[in-house]
């Protein structure tokens, strides 16, 4: 069990069968008392995890804040895309520095 949330997460159980149910991608398995039982596949190890989870690792250079001012100074400045986010991201870690402080 991969999803950190659920109350099975980290134990292993043997896979049994990968199908469609209720048209949803499915695993099952018998749990510790012999029970049937089937979990969305995205929660466990049977889907690899999503490239850009794993890669990000939680983290992101934009918080959720920053992506209407990006949009306006995208639509509104003569600088380049990259140099807006270059702007953006030294203003972030000024920040980070002087909180630091």
């Amino acid at each position: 069990m991969t999803h950190p949330f659920h109350p099975l997460f980290g134990e292993e159980f043997e896979f049994l069968k990968r199908r469609k149910s209720w048209g949803a991608d499915h695993v099952f398995f018998y749990n510790h008392e012999g029970q049937l039982v089937s979990l969305p596949a995205e929660w466990t190890d049977v889907v690899p995890p999503d490239p850009f989870v794993v890669i990000s690792g939680g983290r992101s250079p934009f918080h959720i804040d920053d992506h209407p001012r990006l949009g306006l100074w995208l639509d509104t400045s003569a600088q380049t895309p990259r140099e807006t986010v270059d702007e953006i991201l030294s203003r972030r870690s000024e920040a980070s520095v002087d909180d630091a402080l």
